[in-house]
């Protein structure tokens, strides 16, 4: 089995103890990890380990197995899709 982390570019996150009503920073928010023989079994490991997942507003999710290429193996997602 393949390791996967998910991520997604949606949301944002305030610095501690922001006083703004605007995001401070734009960043990657991790939705989990999950293992399977490829990226989508692994998202659907994902799911069924974190069904809450698809009533969140995230909806464009996407992959990287954990290994030295990892640049190669992203892999995209939209939540939308199963709701």
């Amino acid at each position: 089995m393949k390791c996967y982390i998910f991520l997604t570019l949606e949301g944002n996150t305030f610095q501690p103890k922001s006083e703004s009503i605007e995001p401070d920073i734009e960043n990657l928010q991790v939705i989990g990890f999950a293992k399977g023989r490829n990226s989508k079994e692994a998202f659907q490991q994902l799911l069924k380990e974190s069904s809450y997942l698809i009533d969140t507003s995230f909806d464009e999710v996407f992959s990287y197995e954990l290994s030295a290429d990892y640049e190669k193996t992203k892999t995209f997602y939209h939540l939308s899709d199963l709701r």
